[in-house]
C-alpha cells in the first residue's frame, strides 16, 4: 500500500508526463514481443519440418497462435488509445480484459486441438525419426527460442499494464512449453516412440489448464468483484481525512469494471452547510480519489443524514 500524507494524499503518484513515458515503453514492449514472436515463429516451421516432433509441432502451433494473439491485444491496445466520448462516455478500459478473454480462449483450443492429434497418435504408434543434422538443427533451434523467450519475460513482468503481462505470462508459457517439447522429443528419439506424443499431450494439459485460469480471472474483473478490505481501509482512510466538516461515512463501495475499481462513497455533512461549499468538498474528493492509480471512476453522493433506506435498488 503506497504511503499516505496527512492531507490525504498517497505518495508515488505519477505525473502526466510520467504516464506518458510509461505508455510508450509499454507500446515498446508490445512491438518487441509481436516483432520477436514473428522471427521465432518461422525458426520453429524450420525445427518442426527438422523433426516432425509431435511436441515440436505443439509449440510451433502456440506461436502461430501467439502472432494472431498479439494481433488481437495490439488492437485492443490501439482501440483504448482513440477515445469516443460519445460511442463510450466512460472510456474503453473493458477492452483490455476483453482482449485477454479472446487471447486466452484461442489459446485453450490450441491445447484442445493438439490433445486429440497426440492422443490419436498414440493409438496408432506412430513414432519420429530424425539423423544426427536434424537432430543438432532442432536442439539449437528450440534452445535459442527458449532463452529469446526468458529474456522476454523478465523484461514484459516489469510493467503493470494487462495487455503487457499477458505477454509476460505467454513467454513464460512458451518457456515452459518449448523446453518440455524439446526434451520429448530428443528422448522419443533416443529411447522410446511415446515420449513425443506424451510430451504433446503434457503441453495441451498446461496449455488448457493456463488459459482458463486466465479467462476466469478476467470474467471476474468484469463482473463487479470488490475491492480487497485492505483497499477500502484505504479509501476510508482518505475520505475521513479529506475535511473536517464530513461527519460520518455511510458507505465506502469498490468493484471491478474491467482492470480497474469503480468507487461509490456516501458521506454525511452538516444539515445546514452551504451548497457551494458541500459541492466543493465532494467534488475534490472525487478528484483525490480518482487520483489512486487503481481507480478508474468515482462517485461521491453528499448527504445530511444516514439513518435513510438504501437510495438504490438491490439485484
Amino acid at each position: 500500500m503506497e504511503t499516505i500524507h496527512e492531507n490525504g494524499f498517497a505518495s508515488g503518484v505519477p505525473t502526466e508526463e510520467e504516464m506518458k513515458k510509461l505508455a510508450k515503453s509499454e507500446r515498446l514492449a508490445v512491438h518487441i514481443s509481436n516483432a520477436t514472436n514473428l522471427v521465432l515463429f518461422v525458426a520453429k516451421v524450420y525445427a518442426s519440418m527438422e523433426s516432425r516432433s509431435m511436441a515440436v509441432i505443439a509449440s510451433t502451433l502456440d506461436s502461430l497462435l501467439d502472432l494472431l494473439s498479439g494481433f488481437i491485444l495490439w488492437f485492443t491496445a490501439n482501440a483504448m488509445r482513440k477515445p469516443n466520448q460519445f460511442h463510450y462516455p466512460i472510456g474503453k478500459r473493458r477492452m483490455q480484459p476483453v482482449g485477454i478473454i479472446v487471447f486466452a480462449s484461442v489459446m485453450a483450443t490450441l491445447g484442445l486441438q493438439v490433445l486429440l492429434e497426440s492422443g490419436r497418435q498414440l493409438v496408432a504408434k506412430s513414432g519420429i525419426h530424425m539423423n544426427s543434422t536434424e537432430e543438432k538443427w532442432m536442439i539449437g533451434i528450440m534452445v535459442s527460442v527458449t532463452i529469446v523467450k526468458f529474456l522476454l519475460m523478465l523484461y514484459c513482468r516489469g510493467f503493470q499494464n494487462e495487455i503487457v503481462r499477458a505477454y509476460a505470462q505467454d513467454h513464460l508459457f512458451d518457456v515452459v512449453t518449448n523446453s518440455i517439447g524439446l526434451a520429448t522429443a530428443v528422448l522419443a528419439v533416443k529411447f522410446y516412440w511415446w515420449i513425443d506424443p506424451t510430451g504433446a499431450i503434457l503441453i495441451a494439459l498446461y496449455t488448457i489448464a493456463t488459459w482458463a485460469r486466465t479467462v476466469l480471472e478476467n470474467v471476474h474483473s468484469l463482473i463487479g468483484r470488490s475491492a480487497p478490505p485492505d483497499f477500502l481501509a484505504k479509501l476510508t482512510f482518505l475520505i475521513w481525512n479529506h475535511h473536517e466538516q464530513i461527519k460520518h461515512i455511510d458507505t465506502v463501495r469498490a468493484y471491478t469494471f474491467g482492470s480497474h475499481y469503480f468507487v461509490e462513497v456516501d458521506i454525511v455533512l452538516p444539515e445546514d452547510m452551504r451548497l457551494q461549499e458541500a459541492h466543493n468538498i465532494g467534488e475534490t474528493l472525487q478528484e483525490k480519489l480518482e487520483q489512486l492509480a487503481e481507480v478508474e471512476r468515482a462517485f461521491v453522493h453528499i448527504d445530511f443524514e444516514f439513518t435513510h433506506r438504501p437510495e438504490h435498488k438491490c439485484n
